[in-house]
């Protein structure tokens, strides 16, 4: 079946980002998944390699993906990874105090067929270590794939594949159109939900009311709550404001 392709198409709108990746041939493989899906926006943090797109083995499995390891990048931080990304889903199979919203692949990706505002990262950590905490806590979803209890074991790509194929079944079948009642603003990027976060902690450190030499669990609480909310950039705004006027009232004080 043919993909629409249009600019707000979920497949211009799903960003697969893989962080310190350990195998060259992961990478080619998770492109070709990709490309067999209809996807092409690849990005890699740090690969733990020189090289990683050229890299014999990475074309070599690639298997006629070539074009989205070519057009692949690769970047240093988290950050620079996440750039115009507004919805994030961290992929692990282990599952945290302190994660956010634990959801499906198939409920990803009908999330991410039904909000055209959307513009999302499915991140996928190393091999061997996943994704450490600071990247999962802040991320809107974790994506737990539902295998067999008794031997879960999947490997990166075909991590990947199950997560782009629910994403490519979602797009061309299961779009689900957007509830017109109420408003529904533009969703909050992920570099504007983590500037909030910074400043919220300060303005809590301010106050009293977070011990920054023995924080405990509250930022983890505070960001699993949030992201069960979906922020909107105006949200974040209001939530900045009151962080800078609690800020201005105690340094009166």
């Amino acid at each position: 079946m043919k993909q629409t392709e249009t600019a707000s198409s979920a497949f211009h709108r799903l960003r697969v980002v893989l962080v310190e990746t350990s195998r060259p041939g992961n990478i080619g493989s998770v492109a070709r998944a990709m490309k067999t899906m209809g996807f092409s926006d690849l990005v890699l943090v740090n690969p733990r390699f020189a090289g990683a797109c050229q890299h014999e083995e990475a074309v070599a499995f690639a298997s006629g993906a070539q074009d989205i390891l070519a057009a692949a990048r690769i970047v240093g931080s988290m950050a620079a990874a996440l750039d115009g990304i507004n919805f994030t889903a961290a992929v692990s199979a282990r599952l945290r105090e302190f994660s956010p919203p634990v959801v499906t692949p198939r409920e990803f990706a009908g999330q991410l067929a039904a909000g055209a505002e959307l513009r999302a990262a499915l991140i996928f950590g190393n091999e061997r270590f996943g994704l450490p905490n600071e990247i999962v806590e802040p991320c809107n979803v974790l994506v737990n794939i539902p295998a067999n209890p008794d031997y879960s074991s999947l490997n990166l790509a075909q991590a990947a594949q199950v997560l782009v194929y629910e994403c490519r079944m979602a797009a061309l079948d299961g779009q689900r159109a957007a509830s017109p009642v109420g408003f529904q603003g533009e969703a909050a990027s992920a570099t504007q939900i983590e500037g909030m976060y910074e400043h919220l902690e300060q303005a809590l450190v301010e106050v009293g009311f977070l011990d920054a030499s023995n924080p405990r669990k509250l930022m983890p609480r505070l960001k699993r709550m949030f992201a069960r909310a979906g922020l909107e950039t105006e949200e974040v705004n209001i939530l900045r404001g009151i962080a800078r006027q609690v800020q201005a009232r105690s340094r009166k004080d």
